[in-house]
């Protein structure tokens, strides 16, 4: 009964100032943002890279003991985790990080989202009910997701809220800073006509003015066929965009076709953070990115 009792009492103990804060990131870009707000504080488990489909993912046993320690859970949401995060959820049996709890957090949440379909039909494709949810490539967002985070953050760990407190006061500085030269930059992307093989970058698209003239999925998750793919050429052919822009998992053979037979490039984003070797976190990503469009302007 004792040791029952003392089992009890070191579980309900709160958070000390020595102990790391368990963090468990669905993606890289909310992995990074956490880092950024608490810096060596956090140990933090990202169950995807930028190269696996965000979508879908295997619930391996290391990604379930790391959601079974965790303190809080950093993830998309808007049901891009749909496929794996319930089921993740429900193994790791961690009553901190489920639904309602303060160490459940969801980005898109605080964030105005695009593209909400007017109604559900699976026969449209792997839509989503809530809008789409590839957030982070709008630095207005990334602003709203840390404000919410860094919250979150002092209110699991308040022995380090004045810490938390500071570094997002610091990364939103830097962050404005960055966003409003991205800003200028952008001026010059205005129209610029792309093809895109999902609808990973309507934010992207839509901060920058950019025209995506063509998906190459003719619905939402849905591989496009060879008749598809060719009626595309025929389409685009008088006036073919500057390139064709897909994430680094995307299967590369439909992009390849298109764009041998359009004669433009077809261009690999990093997306999210390391996809490739500039994009060491948030800053890098938006540079690389930025970098890459400007590159087709050209």
């Amino acid at each position: 009964m004792k040791r029952m009792f003392v089992l009890i009492v070191v579980l309900a103990l709160p958070m000390t100032g020595a102990q790391a804060l368990e963090v468990f990131a669905c993606e890289p870009e909310w992995g990074a943002l956490t880092r950024e707000l608490a810096g060596e504080r956090a140990e933090i488990t990202v169950a995807t890279t930028a190269f696996q489909d965000p979508h879908r993912l295997q619930a391996r046993p290391s990604l379930i003991a790391a959601m079974r320690n965790a303190d809080i859970l950093v993830c998309t949401g808007a049901d891009l985790e749909i496929g794996w995060l319930p089921l993740l959820l429900r193994r790791a049996g961690n009553p901190r990080i489920q639904q309602g709890q303060p160490g459940h957090f969801l980005a898109a949440d605080f964030v105005r989202k695009i593209e909400i379909p007017a109604r559900i039909d699976r026969a449209q494709g792997d839509i989503h009910p809530q809008g789409n949810p590839h957030i982070h490539l709008r630095p207005r967002n990334i602003e709203r997701v840390a404000k919410a985070l860094g919250e979150h953050l002092m209110a699991i760990d308040p022995v380090n809220a004045t810490d938390y407190g500071e570094r997002l006061e610091d990364f939103l500085a830097r962050w404005e800073e960055a966003s409003d030269e991205w800003t200028m930059r952008a001026e010059n992307l205005e129209g610029l006509r792309l093809a895109s093989h999902h609808r990973s970058f309507s934010y992207l698209a839509d901060w920058l003015d950019l025209d995506i003239v063509a998906t190459l999925e003719p619905k939402p998750g849905i591989p496009p066929s060879g008749s598809y793919l060719a009626e595309l050429l025929e389409r685009l052919s008088p006036r073919p965009p500057a390139a064709v822009i897909r994430t680094p998992y995307a299967n590369e053979k439909p992009s390849l076709w298109l764009t041998e037979r359009l004669d433009v490039p077809a261009t690999v984003l990093p997306y999210t953070v390391g996809g490739n070797d500039e994009s060491t976190d948030l800053f890098g990503l938006y540079e690389s990115t930025l970098n890459m469009l400007e590159a087709l302007r050209q």
